[in-house]
């Protein structure tokens, strides 16, 4: 079986920092695409940023030069450094991945469970 396990998310105040992790546990064959999306009060999920085999990476419009996403293949892992962190960014942070594992003969999409992140002051 596999999971995602996510953790750094809380509170920081505008302007502040706060870097998010996620690895890949149990048994993982091959991954393509890690990433994160996130969801807000009200609104519908939305991708934040994504990371391929090749290290090509992909940002929203309202994140990119403030989110910086980078990969750590040895251990299945993703990070997310977020800076300049701004009240709209408020939401709660899924990490995701595109991955061949757990048995099964296909890539399957698997989430984490979610992190907060509350930007307020």
């Amino acid at each position: 079986q596999v999971q995602l396990v996510e953790s750094g998310g809380g509170l920081v105040q505008p302007g502040g920092s706060l870097r998010l992790a996620c690895y890949a546990s149990g048994r993982v064959l091959k991954i393509n695409v890690m990433g994160w999306y996130r969801q807000a009060p009200g609104k519908e999920r939305e991708l934040v940023a994504r990371i391929n085999s090749a290290g090509k990476t992909n940002y929203a419009t309202s994140v990119a030069g403030r989110f910086s996403i980078s990969r750590d293949h040895a251990a299945n892992r993703v990070d997310l450094q977020m800076n300049s962190l701004e009240p709209e960014d408020t939401a709660v942070y899924f990490c995701y991945s595109d991955l061949l594992g757990g048995g099964s003969r296909e890539f399957q999409n698997y989430w984490g469970q979610g992190t907060q992140v509350t930007v307020s002051s």
